[in-house]
């Protein structure tokens, strides 16, 4: 439910090396780990709100459209919370591939 705030200020939050998962030793701590949770939050909030937009077109008895509807939003703004996380990763790479030496 915190999945956009949590994610992004992980991700603001994490400015050691081992955090952005950088470390020598070779474990996936801190960015990483962050990131492949957020994907798997977001993918189970989308399967949860797939599954009651299907009960309440198939009119299951204690389908609820607002349920559907909420549970519509909350995988929406995850969704955009990690694209939002990935341009800012795809640009600050882009920054870096253009520095000049």
């Amino acid at each position: 439910m915190g999945l956009p705030v949590t994610l992004l200020s992980q991700a603001h939050d994490s400015t050691s090396e081992t955090r952005v998962g950088l470390s020598s030793s070779g474990n996936q701590d801190g960015f990483g780990k962050t990131l492949q949770q957020a994907l798997t939050d977001v993918s189970q909030s989308q399967t949860a709100a797939t599954t009651a937009e299907n009960a309440v077109a198939s009119e299951k008895p204690g389908a609820s459209a607002s349920t559907a509807l909420v549970l519509s939003d909350q995988a929406e703004i995850g969704w955009n919370a990690v694209v939002a996380v990935r341009n800012e990763v795809v640009s600050a790479y882009q920054t870096m591939v253009n520095m000049q030496i």
